[in-house]
């Protein structure tokens, strides 16, 4: 059986420009999620609620990474490009929760939430 290169290498682009990703990237795209009702006498069935999709990682602070920018994210098109050769796009995106810098590690944690997200096959 060939090897198969599951997991390494990936790319994070806001509008078309890399950002230096570090790790930790999570992609979700899914636009619903469900809760199952358990009653007391069996299950009745599930709740089914909107989701908001997103992209996140952790990303180095170099080549000018500022705060601010990220702060001003309104209406970007996020671009996630794995080593397994998936690509993930989340489309009218924006920077979700506060973005911080660690110092200590020279990193900051950035979310987009978006309207929309796909996997290009």
């Amino acid at each position: 059986m060939p090897a198969r290169r599951v997991a390494g290498v990936a790319y994070v682009y806001v509008d078309g420009q890399q950002y230096p990703l570090r790790g930790n990237l999570t992609v979700s795209i899914d636009t619903i999620e469900r809760e199952g009702i358990p009653g007391q006498d069996g299950i009745h069935g599930y709740i089914e609620r909107p989701r908001v999709p997103f992209i996140e990682g952790d990303f180095s602070d170099l080549n000018g990474l500022s705060l601010v920018a990220l702060q001003r994210m309104d209406d970007v098109t996020v671009t996630a490009e794995l080593a397994n050769g998936k690509q993930y796009i989340l489309r009218n995106g924006w920077t979700s929760t506060a973005r911080e810098f660690n110092a200590a590690d020279g990193q900051a944690t950035v979310r987009w939430e978006g309207m929309a997200g796909e996997e290009v096959l």
